[in-house]
């Protein structure tokens, strides 16, 4: 029952006795009762919204399936609104609750069924925390538990948030890369390795492998979306479906598909689906791998355009925003740092998420919460950084050929060029010879008198030490 209180606020009952509930708030006794014991984050560390959409996809199913089972066509009209109206984004303010809660998620559940029931009685014209027309368990709930819902959000959500936002944004940063690549493939440049000069290749043949890492990591992603459109709804409790009809989950489960446009399918073995997480421990290494390629990517592109002066120089990066309060002119390449970061952001999501994944016990596994926020955040910092960091540094790229030309020429690891004619050992000591002096590989094989400046000319060409001999 509802019992109208002090200005501001009214009394709802449950179990556990009366409780104040803001009069504004559409939620009931049961959140009000999580903001009181679950106190831990403040405003930033709330259940992430792309959980509270999926939720209301997932109740507007169960709606429309229920109705078949019995539920009044009038509730089941109610709360399908309210849910669509929470899909909308028109009652975020409702959903305050931790992500820091009991490791089911039973407080979210139950904070979506109390907004959209008492939004689904005003909409019938009763009395707000009433529970009639429409009672949040017994109707919002129906054949429903905390155990097989959540994880059934869970999947919604972060398949929706892949397609949504990363997928797009993965694929916009591939699609730079490739142009650059494609764009750079005449510039010849000295490779590196171990951090110290080696053969040449060009530049382009140096962006293909940034651009084989972006399309690995979407084929990795993809490829974990197959464990994600499983939907452990139907399982209620533990698995067994128990309150449930035989065929609800199916239909709910087909219903969801329909309107998200995703290929959802009902859980091969819904004990595993509900007591497990390791659908969204597989995603989070994909995202973890692509976290790592980005790294390297953008330490790449940051350290070949370190100078303008005094580093490499061989990249020349847009040029944003002031970089420094202190030393005029100074720009840097923030761009490459923003990315990173996210990157090791995403790193340490993963281990958390590995943690709660391997923290499943007996029929449940009640990390749920921690381990969605954060496939979420990887999820959207991702997909954010790699839109930044296309359309602010890697659609402005360009290459220093003066540099780059420069690099080559001095490059003491020509002299690999004349192994084939004078081997190893001799080579080695030209180009130790030249290093000592100070003086070019040409005029050190001249010095020590092991090659002529004519066979140099011919041997050493950097334009003919881009792939295999002839």
């Amino acid at each position: 029952m509802s019992i109208q209180s002090e200005a501001g606020f009214r009394i709802e009952e449950d179990a556990f006795g009366e409780i104040s509930v803001p009069k504004n708030k559409y939620y009931g006794a049961g959140t009000a009762r999580s903001i009181y014991h679950f106190d831990i984050g403040g405003v930033t560390e709330r259940m992430p919204i792309p959980i509270i959409r999926a939720y209301a996809i997932l109740k507007k199913a169960a709606a429309v399936i229920n109705m078949e089972y019995g539920l009044d066509p009038r509730a089941s009209e109610a709360i399908v609104q309210a849910a669509e109206e929470i899909m909308n984004g028109q009652l975020d303010d409702h959903f305050p609750l931790a992500i820091w809660q009991t490791g089911s998620g039973t407080q979210t559940n139950m904070n979506i069924n109390e907004v959209i029931s008492n939004r689904a009685i005003e909409l019938l014209g009763g009395v707000m925390g009433s529970k009639t027309p429409v009672h949040p368990n017994d109707h919002v709930n129906m054949c429903q538990s905390s155990n097989d819902t959540f994880p059934t959000a869970m999947h919604i959500a972060v398949a929706l948030e892949i397609h949504k936002r990363l997928l797009p944004s993965m694929q916009a940063l591939y699609d730079a890369l490739k142009q650059k690549s494609e764009k750079f493939k005449d510039i010849i440049k000295i490779g590196r390795t171990h951090c110290q000069d080696a053969v040449p290749l060009t530049l382009g043949s140096e962006f293909s492998g940034y651009v084989q890492q972006l399309e690995y990591g979407i084929e990795r992603v993809k490829a974990a979306l197959p464990r994600v459109y499983e939907l452990a709804i139907g399982g209620t409790a533990v698995g067994t479906g128990l309150n449930t009809e035989v065929d609800f989950g199916p239909r709910v489960v087909e219903y969801i598909a329909q309107q998200t446009g995703l290929p959802f399918v009902l859980a091969r073995n819904k004990y595993e689906a509900i007591a497990a997480n390791d659908a969204m421990v597989e995603v989070s290494g994909a995202l973890n791998t692509v976290a790592c390629s980005v790294m390297k990517v953008a330490n790449d592109i940051r350290f070949l355009g370190s100078g303008p002066r005094s580093g490499l120089g061989e990249l020349l990066l847009p040029e944003n925003e002031a970089g420094s309060s202190i030393m005029p002119g100074k720009v840097n390449p923030t761009q490459c740092e923003a990315i990173t970061m996210v990157a090791a952001q995403v790193m340490g999501n993963n281990v958390a998420i590995t943690i709660g994944g391997s923290n499943g016990h007996f029929e449940l596994n009640v990390f749920k919460p921690m381990i969605v926020a954060n496939v979420l955040q990887s999820i959207r910092l991702l997909g954010d950084a790699c839109l930044s960091f296309t359309n602010n540094c890697v659609f402005g790229i360009e290459a220093n050929k003066k540099r780059i030309h420069q690099n080559v020429s001095n490059s003491l690891m020509l002299a690999t060029a004349l192994n084939p004619y004078i081997g190893y050992d001799k080579a080695a000591s030209i180009a130790q010879h030249a290093h000592k002096r100070g003086i070019s590989l040409k005029d050190a094989s001249n010095e020590m008198k092991l090659v002529t400046l004519e066979e140099f000319d011919s041997w050493v060409r950097p334009e003919k030490m881009l792939g295999p001999n002839l």
